[in-house]
This record gives C-alpha cells, structure tokens and sequence, in this order.
C-alpha cells in the first residue's frame, strides 16, 4: 500500500515519481580506523546466518581494513564475490535469515568495478523516498582479493528504490538492488541502467566533491515539461560535444555547493521545467546533474546541491532540446 509523501512544509519536488513521498534523512555512517595497538578487524568468511540490524542494506559484518575503501565501495581487483541472501519485509526489517548464497567468481571482477564507480559519501544527506510497505532482500556480498583480504558490501532490493549501500565505511545512496538479485538469481551482474536514456543512471564516484567530476566527453542535455495530465511526457534530448561538455562542466564546478539529496523547495511559481545533463566519460559511467529553475537549491547530482545563476540557466538552456 503506497503510504503519503510530507517534506515537512517543502514543496514536493519535480523529479520524484508519481507515488507520494516523504523525507529520509540518510546517515551516512563512518567507522574510525583502527589505530596503533588495536587488534585487526576480522573479515567474516562466510554469511552470518542473520541480518544484524534494522536498516535496510546499511549494514556488515565488519568493515575492512583495506587501502582505498575511504574512496571506493570496492577497491582494487576481487577474485570472487559471495553473495548472501536475506528476505524480509520493509515494514519490519532486521533480523532477516539467511535464506541461500551464490558465489561469483568470472562476474566478481565487472562487479567489483561497477560497485567501485558509485557516488559515495560521509556526510548526510537530505533525500526524498516514496513510503510503500512491500517485499525487500538484504543483501551482503563478500569480495575476496588475491593476497587473502575481503570486504563486505551490504545493499538491498526495496520497493521504494531507496537504499543505502555501504562497505562499512562509505555509503552510496544509488539504487543497484536489482542488479545484485539478478546476479544471486542467475550468476551473472549487469549494472541497472535506465530505460529513458535521460533519466539518471547510477552516478559516478567523486560526485561528492564535484558537481561533475574527472573529465567529460559529452553531455547529453534532457528537457522535461509537465505535460498538463497525470502522465508525464517523454523527455527528449540533445548530445553535445567536448568543448561543450568540459566548459558546462567547468562552470557547474565554479558554483557554492553543500552536501543535498533531492529535495527542493519550489519559488517563483513556474511552469515546473525540468534539465537534466548526462555527462560521458572515455571510461565509467556517466555523472549526471539535474536541475529546476523554480526550486531551490536549483542543481543536484544527488550528493551535492546549487544554484544557478540565470546567465548560466540561460546558456544551458539553449543546449537542451527545444520545448
């Protein structure tokens, strides 16, 4: 049954689906290393038998001890991932028992690396969820390396699409449940991609210091107008090439930013249009950034959030499609 969206005096925002919804305030936990004299942290080598904690996906065993899970869900170069699987319902999670497990060894690899793309955080970040009761699956996957060490991830499969991933250390709030049930159902990952090419895919790691990271190709600019009904029209959009991409890049970077989800509060009384850019890469995902001139802030990728000014909203404008 879906349940009612409040954003607690907050205009709802455009880009949520057409379910309502409420705030989540997501916590994005930091694990303190261990310091001098303390005793390694031990890495479990099989799935506990039970979901320790209420939260749904946001939860290990044990974080490892690992360079770069400070950057990275999964760093390096994993042999193997062993998944465990842990059913239940999002209106009583915690506790969920194991029901079944499947190791990859030849997809552990472009698993690795797409779970190692995501966008991460340490700090909390403002995000909106639809609130329907329904079936969810906690998941935790052990990744084993060459020389010995492992890391849990633990994410989950939700009705709502909202979960937090995390290795203990790190978090990421991009939605890849159904990826990893695909992968325990039938040993082979692919990471979940979007039908509409305009809407937002997973995201890209180093979103949480950038509002468009590393070096983009293209960008493909997305308009989105309501179209008067309940059914929302189809997005159409234009790609554009480097130079574009690297100098909207560039300027998106130059603006004040602070941590924000997707939330917004609506100003001015607009018509409610919508830009959404997909920055490519040579290699990687793609970043993407969304932006509602009539909210505030008006720009986000879903770690970081803005506002434009309207010399730039202009001059973005005129790269998207024609309304």
């Amino acid at each position: 049954m879906a349940g009612e969206r409040r954003h607690s005096g907050v205009k709802p925002i455009h880009w949520i689906s057409v379910v309502t919804a409420a705030i989540l305030l997501l916590t994005a936990v930091v694990l303190v290393p261990a310091t001098v004299g303390e005793p390694a942290r031990s890495v479990p080598a099989s799935c506990p038998q039970r979901w320790d904690s209420d939260e749904i996906g946001h939860w290990v065993p044990a974080a490892a001890d690992l360079d770069g899970v400070e950057e990275s869900l999964v760093p390096g170069t994993p042999t193997s991932a062993l998944i465990c699987a842990y059913p239940g319902q999002n209106s009583a999670p915690g506790g969920e028992s194991l029901a079944g497990s499947r190791t990859l060894t030849d997809q552990a690899r472009s698993m690795a690396y797409d779970l190692g793309y995501l966008p991460v955080t340490t700090d909390r970040v403002e995000k909106a969820c639809t609130l329907m009761g329904g079936q969810m699956t906690n998941y935790l996957i052990r990744f084993a390396y060459p020389d010995g060490q492992a890391l849990w991830v633990g994410s989950a499969e939700e009705v709502n699409s909202c979960v937090t991933t995390t290795n203990g250390t790190i978090v990421s709030d991009s939605y890849v449940g159904p990826g990893i049930t695909a992968a325990y159902r039938t040993g082979t990952w692919r990471l979940p991609q979007p039908e509409d090419p305009c809407d937002p895919a997973t995201g890209r790691r180093g979103q949480d210091a950038e509002i468009v990271p590393d070096e983009p190709i293209t960008v493909l600019v997305c308009r989105d107008e309501p179209g008067g009904t309940s059914t929302p029209r189809p997005s159409r959009g234009l790609e554009h090439g480097e130079q574009q991409a690297r100098e909207l890049a560039a300027d998106l970077n130059s603006l004040d930013t602070e941590p924000g989800g997707n939330t917004c509060r609506g100003v001015g009384g607009g018509r409610g249009e919508m830009l959404t850019l997909h920055f490519g890469y040579e290699e990687g995902p793609p970043a993407w950034v969304r932006i509602i001139p009539h909210c505030r802030p008006s720009v986000s990728n879903g770690v970081l959030a803005g506002n434009l000014d309207d010399a730039l909203l202009g001059r973005i404008g005129r790269l998207a499609p024609l309304a």
